[in-house]
């Protein structure tokens, strides 16, 4: 009777090894700082990392709970950037891999519908948390609140601790290229991404502007989660495209209201605010200089996001024209279709209207590298 195979398991501590077990490891080290709270002389170290900072409530005077920022919150990010590792690995284990078993993708495709997978568990979250602490505030009756008692240094635990969650996602999203083994042609445009986050929500915390962020966060949580919810459709089934134009339609919209409401806060509210100037200590960065370099960044990472999204659906629009041409061309003079036939003859601009090409490109804040 012969022997049966075992599969050899990974060395300790090889990149296998640690690969496969990164969410167990990640794990310890949670629970490690969770421990601390039990002792008395380790409690102060991991209250650090577990909880909000920088609580000012006694202190103003105030019932709702007030926090300023500070240094401590890179403990508290690098706290939740564990959990969101954590999470991450749940949803690919339990949820995404199920998914994938049943759809037999190919290996392109497997890693997109992992990406767009996991992304729009996080924008759905994103949008609905949003949109329950803006409904909270006086921006659907009153939009001045957006430049209105700048600068805005004292936040509300519901916003802080979405900045918070906000910045720990995005970072844990560059240990994740080596847990999830991106290949090196996505790495670059990945990183472009994550970079563009995390430069944009850590302005907007550390300059006050967490208003204004939060305003722009929710409409762009929207577009995206729209998106990778097309394309996880559209893996499932190739005939399921028509969540990709509606998408096209509301990120045209939601850049134009970015735009709008930029340029209404940087270039119209906060120079008319009652406090100009520039502090480091009061947190007030309503100067020229500020405002301008804020309003730059927003409108050319718009702009270009815009460039991508033009060239990518011309592309599309070409690659299409081209293949119709080409079955035109193939249909002998004997088998020429009617001449009532729709498809034959018609217009470029009609049969990218009835026959739109597939959009399973990367997201357009991702988009097209």
């Amino acid at each position: 009777m012969g022997f049966r195979k075992k599969n050899k398991s990974p060395a300790v501590l090889s990149h296998e090894f640690v690969i496969q077990n990164h969410a167990d490891m990640v794990s310890c080290v949670a629970m490690v700082i969770l421990l601390g709270l039990m002792f008395e002389v380790t409690a102060k170290f991991a209250i650090t990392f577990i909880t909000v900072q920088y609580n000012v409530t006694q202190s103003l005077g105030k019932a709702e709970p007030v926090y300023l920022y500070g240094p401590k919150d890179m403990a508290t990010v690098f706290f939740y950037l564990l959990i969101a590792v954590i999470l991450h690995a749940l949803i690919q284990e339990y949820i995404l891999d199920k998914m994938n078993r049943r759809l037999h993708l190919s290996k392109t495709k497997h890693s997109k519908f992992n990406e767009s997978g996991q992304l729009a568990a996080f924008y759905l979250i994103s949008f609905i948390w949003g949109c329950s602490i803006l409904t909270a505030e006086e921006f659907a009756t009153n939009p001045t609140f957006l430049w209105e008692g700048y600068p805005h240094t004292h936040m509300v635990f519901q916003v802080k601790f979405f900045y918070i969650c906000q910045m720990a996602y995005w970072l844990h999203a560059l240990p994740e290229l080596y847990f999830q083994k991106v290949r090196k042609e996505d790495i670059p445009r990945q990183l472009y991404y994550v970079f563009l986050y995390v430069f944009h929500i850590t302005g907007a915390y550390v300059l006050n502007l967490h208003r204004l962020g939060l305003v722009l966060l929710v409409p762009h949580s929207l577009v995206e989660l729209l998106f990778h919810a097309s394309r996880l459709f559209y893996f499932s089934d190739e005939n399921k495209q028509k969540g990709f134009t509606l998408w096209a339609l509301l990120f045209i919209i939601a850049r134009l209201v970015t735009l709008t409401l930029s340029v209404l806060t940087f270039g119209f509210g906060l120079p008319r605010a009652e406090n100009q100037g520039f502090s480091l200590a009061e947190g007030n960065f309503n100067v020229l200089t500020v405002r301008m370099t804020c309003l730059a960044a927003i409108c050319l990472t718009q702009a270009w996001m815009m460039w991508k999204f033009i060239n990518f659906q011309l592309k599309k629009w070409r690659e299409h024209s081209q293949s119709q041409a080409s079955k035109v061309k193939a249909i002998s003079p004997k088998s020429k279709p009617h001449k009532k036939d729709p498809a034959w003859g018609e217009s470029p601009t009609a049969a990218y209207s009835k026959h739109p090409p597939p959009a399973i490109c990367n997201s357009v804040t991702q988009i097209c590298f």
